[in-house]
């Protein structure tokens, strides 16, 4: 046998599958094609995640548009980050190309133009479905390691849902959380203290601080109502296609904060709600992110440590992550070696740096007696790709360059009125897209200061009436005084005789002027 001939006995050996699978596209001896030596992912297998990589303008964004058309065929649902705003065009057909029909004729699969069932979301201000949750979904360990807080600081926050479970006070969205910490810090402390004991006002100011942050990055366009129920992302169309939610990202790119909050409460609430699932033989539902440093970049230790957690429980779920990123540095090593699929598109040598980069990045691959991998990486054509993937037994398939195969949707962005068209024929929008604030912990809360304020006004005033009456009554009793006092002068004052008439009435002066008298009248 020839050494093509042997090579591809060797792929369709390695890449032999009894259950449904993907086809990828041929693998390649050298610069040459192996026509129907197809390189094949098994369905039961895409629960074990996987890595796109690859410099830019290599074809990652292909790769997974291809994956997720493939899927979407299968009947599996599809969640793509599109951060960059090109996969939008799922929802048209490929116009094709001469190009497209000499790259399927040399890997020996039939080209078939398609559009594809998608649903338009947002985070953001832009157009689409809206995917909001609440701050009460994130809870309070969720919510700390995403705000980066110290053992301190997490442990108030502990004391501020546990507060709000109480006394029944909804956290939706921010607004709810800054007033509960404000509250606990002023008119609630001395309430908080006798119940739940004593809180720092330096700890509750450097937690408002990590609040204010997220809500600069738009946080507050994210928190709140209505809460996206994840079971969404799973629905078929009437023809048994996964659906293919497209969440559009790009006004977000730079700010990674709300990104990775985004993406862990997405991941948190997946796993919390969806059944276990076992060995299914297909997954429920696959999930790309794009620009995958993005989640990684700001993680602290203990968000990281919480990542790593959901990427191994969460293929028990049935739910299959994919990174997409430049390079497999960009991933965390822990989280990494959990991914079963790997993709890699070439990478670009320019500096000492990155050939140590290219070297490290061979590493993760199987070796190949008909590559020399790290060599090979600089080599690749657009649209090419070295592939290793698990078989149904879970071991990994033998190092296989790859001509991968074309989308058979549109490799551009919809226009505008397109776009609106998907977005107006969602049967989602109406669910989401409603303007609802109902009373919850910042009305409530808000109220009660209100009604703490009046009291606090009111017995101001009565303590002030009550000193006024109290001073009215010294005033008069003063003035009641001063009259008493003055009439016991006047009665004294009535009761002694005026000396001279004293002198007129004595006895003496009466006897002497009566002696007169009656010599006058003699």
């Amino acid at each position: 046998m020839s050494q093509k001939e042997v090579f591809f006995e060797y792929i369709n050996k390695g890449y032999k599958t009894k259950g449904d699978f993907i086809a990828l596209g041929a693998a390649m001896l050298g610069e040459e094609t192996i026509t129907d030596a197809i390189v094949k992912i098994p369905l039961k297998t895409l629960n074990r995640h996987g890595l796109i990589a690859g410099a830019t303008g290599t074809g990652k964004t292909k790769t997974l548009q291809v994956l997720a058309e493939n899927l979407s065929e299968k009947g599996v649902p599809v969640l793509l980050m599109d951060i960059k705003g090109d996969l939008s065009g799922l929802a048209q057909p490929s116009p094709g190309h001469a190009k497209i029909d000499e790259r399927h004729a040399k890997i020996g699969i039939p080209f078939e133009a398609r559009k594809f069932p998608i649903e338009v979301l947002s985070i953001s201000e832009q157009d689409g479905t809206k995917m909001r949750a609440t701050v009460s979904e994130f809870g309070p360990v969720l919510l700390s390691r995403i705000l980066d807080l110290s053992e301190t600081q997490s442990g108030i926050v502990a004391i501020i849902f546990k507060y709000c479970d109480d006394n029944k006070l909804p956290l939706l969205d921010i607004k709810d959380f800054k007033k509960v910490l404000q509250y606990v810090t002023n008119e609630g402390k001395e309430e908080i203290q006798n119940e739940y004991g004593r809180i720092s006002s330096s700890s509750t100011g450097a937690i408002l601080r990590k609040i204010v942050e997220i809500e600069q990055q738009g946080g507050d366009l994210f928190f709140g109502e209505k809460s996206f129920e994840v079971e969404d992302l799973t629905r078929v169309d009437e023809n048994g296609r996964g659906i293919i939610s497209v969440l559009r990202l790009t006004d977000i790119q730079d700010r990674p904060k709300l990104f990775s909050t985004f993406m862990l409460q997405l991941l948190a609430e997946v796993y919390e709600t969806f059944p276990e699932q076992g060995d299914s033989g297909r997954p429920e539902l696959i999930i790309f992110i794009d620009e995958a440093h993005l989640v990684f970049e700001e993680a602290s230790k203990a968000l990281l440590n919480q990542i790593e957690s959901i990427v191994k429980l969460i293929r028990s779920k049935g739910i299959g992550l994919y990174f997409v990123t430049q390079n497999p540095k960009d991933v965390p090593e822990d989280i990494l070696a959990q991914l079963g699929l790997k993709i890699q598109h070439a990478l670009r040598a320019f500096t000492a740096k990155d050939r140590k980069a290219i070297k490290l990045a061979a590493e993760n691959y199987p070796d190949s007696e008909y590559y020399d991998t790290k060599e090979v990486l600089t080599q690749l054509g657009i649209g090419e790709a070295f592939v290793s993937v698990l078989n149904e037994k879970g071991i990994p398939t033998p190092l296989a360059r790859t001509m991968l195969r074309a989308p058979m949707s549109r490799m551009d962005i919809l226009t505008d009125k397109e776009l609106k068209q998907v977005i107006d024929n969602s049967r989602l929008i109406h669910k989401y897209n409603q303007n609802l604030d109902r009373e919850s912990a910042y009305e409530m809360l808000n109220s009660k200061i209100e009604k703490i304020n009046l009291a606090e006004e009111k017995a101001i005033s009565d303590a002030a009436e009550e000193k006024e009456r109290i001073k009215s009554e010294k005033e008069r009793e003063k003035e009641l005084a001063r009259e008493r006092k003055s009439t016991r002068s006047n009665s004294r004052r009535s009761t002694r005789m005026n000396p001279i008439v004293k002198v007129l009435t004595s006895a003496t002066f009466i006897r002497a002027a009566f002696g007169i008298l009656k010599k006058v009248l003699k």
